[in-house]
């Protein structure tokens, strides 16, 4: 009798954690005390982890400046490490072919260096120095996608993007590694 409870109560349970409501919370993503404050944009990588941005300064009490990754239990990656992060916002991500990532927001500088609202990661975390984008955009970047041909499309509330008169959206030239990117073009 006993052991036809617990067979039954096994059941119960397992039928209830294999087919849960879609919509319904996944408790086996458990991101303890997470961001603490608010998260904007996420991106999953091919590996599974999760980029997240926004505006806080830890996550789950590790010090980590408006960019995270998480793994997919929720968990903080620790192998990416942004060091000092981005000084306001991260609020897009664009995830390159080649791992690198291209982040947007409202930020002047990441992890120290000059990075007027757009910037290119390594896949650790730390500043793509190759990818030079010059004075960068003169406002926000609200949103980034990359073409099949590897340009970049930005889009945001910008105006000039390294000195040039530009509205809203523009398109970055792909350049080769070491290459500095100073070429718009206007869509």
């Amino acid at each position: 009798m006993k052991i036809t409870i617990l067979a039954f109560c096994y059941v119960l349970f397992l039928g209830l954690t294999v087919f849960a409501q879609p919509g319904t919370l996944d408790t086996s993503f458990d991101p303890g005390t997470g961001p603490n404050a608010f998260v904007y944009s996420t991106a999953i990588q091919t590996d599974g982890k999760i980029l997240i941005g926004g505006i806080f300064a830890s996550y789950n009490g590790t010090a980590r400046s408006c960019i995270a990754r998480v793994n997919s239990d929720g968990s903080l990656d620790t192998s990416f490490d942004p060091g000092t992060g981005a000084d306001i916002s991260t609020e897009v991500f664009a995830i390159q072919n080649d791992g690198k990532i291209i982040i947007g927001g409202n930020f002047t500088s990441y992890n120290g260096s000059a990075r007027n609202y757009i910037a290119r990661l390594n896949a650790d975390g730390t500043l793509d120095t190759t990818f030079d984008p010059g004075t960068g955009a003169d406002v926000f970047v609200h949103t980034t996608t990359i073409q099949s041909d590897g340009k970049l499309i930005i889009g945001g509330e910008f105006t000039d993007y390294n000195g040039n008169a530009i509205n809203r959206v523009a398109r970055l030239l792909r350049r080769a590694a070491g290459e500095r990117l100073d070429a718009r073009e206007q869509l």
